[in-house]
């Protein structure tokens, strides 16, 4: 029934049908089975994480790892705390009936249902294809929250047994966190490592390789039970780290196998959990109590939602795409409580805990608010508050180039910055894996595959499938290339052509020059490092010298404004042409100037007088009383101008004309005074001239 479906999470359904189950067996006079803890633990939830853990989008995962640990671990410590510390408080004051409820088993009580419940999440956001990075934060905390579960439930309950609790015992109790947490993720990756280590020699073997995935994976989650270590933890660090080194070593049959059969079983055994939760609500003792239920939801609710605005607060310091108030209003509100908070509660111990049926009773109430409530209305509300959906886009070539393009770029900034951050870690990681890890747990070439390539291949796989799936042939997607053509077309043998045998020495010896030349494009060289820049002691003079020089030259361009008139606007080529070939005479030299160098201007060339440099101009004799009329006749000597030899400073460096009565001179040349009005005579000069 699509329109129901499309309201009611299937979770609510499912406990639904728990319940009418449930109520038939108790109609008919029979007792209803409840969900025992240990078939919880052993059977139902195992094959969930690791279906989470193995198909984990570990690029996401691991960008926001820091985000979804304060969540996981501190978001969890304070609604433990706050939780446990009001409803002592209550207890303190409800009156009859909670006043034997002592701090311990409140907070006991807190840490169960404190916890986000990765079964009831992944129901529910599976649906509503919420995009991302709510996914995975959601989804992430509810993971990794369970070492945090795990730690405070088996303290709180040997606590209880304590007659007195000592500072030492709270601090091997924190201590006890580490150990549990990262000796889950040990436990997890010692197995995966053995897992893609055993696929490496199942060539021969094929019917077998998904069963190697399964048993180890379970033999990771029953290692790290049996030693009170966290079995979720183990579960998912098996299946992040097998996965990459499996799928490289076994058959395409095999890993569809592992998909379908992980995806089956999670399937089932979510839906028996949510069954058996309803079955096990008609057929559990219950003691309701309105005071400890009603307070245990409300404080379970403002816990929540306080802790994630705080954390989020703080994490939004630091975090470059900040999370807005409506991902923090979907993130609060998609806290749900499941069935590890029921099967936990279920666990307690009569003779220590005879509260029991109270707490499972409010257990299962939270349980259906969360559910229910906020399952069923979380949809209505991302749509209302419109916020952003899953993109359902298929992964291209031209997708990984730029990804992969952007992590190189971004890890080479860090490096250039001295700054060793996310991206930094990450390329020693996959260079560690390339170099290392991965000559030993893949089995022939792929291990020397990049990882492009590797991508490549698993994407024309997936398109031939489609492809032979959807009708064969006719029916071939634009996206396909070439290559996937030729796999399932029947290939056309070409004409064979005669080639040159190369012998075994040459091609060795081609093979190694590609090698060395096209295989390691990114050599390790010297690190350009903002600390470790060597200074040019002689940048500094440098620097100094050209800032002199720009000085002098203002300095000059400054005195020359002010003590000179603009200096008349010197003729164009073509018109200096036409004022000589008008009144040639006028530019003839001397007769009597035999020691003087003779300028010689030819009026077709376009040499023009702009050439000749009035700075080496000067009056011969200057300052000097003229002998005789010849001499006065003479004029203005032209002198060449002497090049500057390479290395010297034109500024600092003072030449023959640097004298002041030079400079003096300069000044007179470069002011022509006044223009004299045009005769009747004069050749012809445009107005504008």
């Amino acid at each position: 029934i699509p329109s129901v479906s499309g309201i009611v999470p299937e979770s609510c359904l499912l406990i639904v049908v728990g319940l009418l189950v449930g109520g038939l067996i108790k109609g008919v006079g029979e007792k209803p089975p409840i969900l025992k803890s240990e078939i919880f633990f052993l059977f139902l939830l195992p094959p969930i994480i690791l279906d989470a853990g193995y198909f984990l989008p570990l690029r996401q995962f691991t960008e926001n790892i820091g985000t979804i640990l304060i969540f996981a671990v501190v978001g969890t410590l304070w609604n433990a705390f706050f939780l446990g510390g009001l409803m002592y408080a209550v207890c303190q004051i409800g009156g009859t009936g909670l006043n034997h409820i002592g701090l311990l088993a409140n907070l006991l009580f807190g840490s169960i249902i404190s916890a986000v419940d990765p079964v009831a999440v992944l129901a529910v956001f599976e649906e509503i294809h919420i995009n991302e990075l709510l996914h995975i934060l959601v989804f992430g905390e509810s993971l990794l929250n369970d070492a945090v579960t795990v730690v405070l439930y088996h303290l709180f309950e040997e606590f209880a047994n304590f007659e007195q609790v000592t500072i030492i015992d709270i601090i091997l109790g924190f201590l006890s966190f580490f150990v549990v947490s990262l000796g889950g993720v040990f436990v997890g990756v010692i197995y995966g490592v053995i897992a893609a280590f055993t696929s490496r020699f199942t060539s021969h073997i094929r019917v077998i390789e998904p069963l190697f995935v399964f048993l180890y994976s379970y033999m990771a989650y029953l290692s790290a039970e049996l030693f009170h270590l966290s079995g979720i933890m183990a579960l998912i660090a098996s299946g992040v780290v097998m996965r990459p080194y499996v799928e490289a070593n076994i058959s395409h049959k095999s890993h569809t196998t592992i998909k379908y059969f992980l995806k089956m079983w999670s399937s089932v055994s979510e839906t028996l959990i949510f069954i058996f939760l309803g079955v096990s609500t008609v057929a559990g003792h219950h003691y309701w109590n309105w005071t400890f239920v009603i307070s245990t939801l409300l404080f379970c609710l403002i816990a929540r939602v306080l802790g994630v605005l705080g954390l989020t607060w703080f994490i939004n310091k630091f975090r470059i795409v900040k999370l807005t108030p409506k991902d923090q209003f979907i993130i609060a509100y998609g806290g749900l409580r499941g069935a590890i908070a029921f099967s936990l509660c279920y666990l307690l111990d009569y003779e220590h805990f005879n509260m029991r049926d109270m707490f499972l009773t409010a257990i299962i109430t939270v349980i259906f608010f969360t559910v229910f409530v906020q399952g069923m209305t979380i949809r209505p509300l991302v749509d209302l508050l419109a916020v952003k959906k899953k993109q359902e886009s298929k992964r291209s070539i031209n997708e990984e180039i730029h990804t992969q393009f952007l992590d190189h770029l971004l890890t080479g900034i860090e490096d250039i910055c001295g700054h060793y951050g996310h991206h930094h870690w990450k390329d020693k990681l996959n260079r560690f894996n390339k170099k290392y890890v991965k000559k030993c747990l893949i089995a022939g070439e792929r291990s020397k595959e990049p990882q492009l390539i590797a991508f490549y291949h698993k994407m024309e796989m997936k398109q031939a499938i489609e492809m032979v799936e959807s009708g064969g042939i006719t029916k071939i997607p634009s996206a396909v290339s070439t290559v996937s053509m030729q796999n399932i077309q029947p290939k056309i043998l070409p004409v064979e052509r005669a080639l040159p045998a190369l012998s075994k020495d040459k091609e060795e010896e081609i093979r190694k020059i590609l090698r060395n030349n096209l295989q390691k494009t990114r050599q390790r060289l010297r690190s350009y490092n903002r600390h470790t820049l060597v200074a040019d002691p002689y940048e500094e003079a440098w620097n100094q010298m050209l800032l002199r020089r720009q000085k002098v030259r203002q300095m000059e361009q400054k005195m020359n404004n002010y003590l000179t008139v603009p200096a008349h606007k010197v003729d164009s080529p073509t018109m200096s042409r036409a004022r000589i070939g008008s009144d040639p005479l006028a530019y003839e030299p001397k007769a009597d100037s035999e020691n003087l160098p003779i300028i010689t201007i030819d009026p077709a060339s376009p040499q023009s007088p702009e050439s000749v440099d009035l700075a080496n101009e000067e009056l011969k004799g200057s300052g000097q009383v003229s002998s005789s009329p010849e001499e006065d006749e003479e004029g203005l000597v032209m002198r060449p101008k002497e090049p500057s030899s390479p290395g010297t400073d034109d500024v600092f460096t003072p030449g023959a004309s640097d004298s002041p009565s030079n400079q003096r001179m300069l000044r007179c040349l470069s002011d022509p005074g006044p223009r004299p009005e045009p005769e009747e005579g004069e050749p012809f000069i445009p107005k504008e001239q």
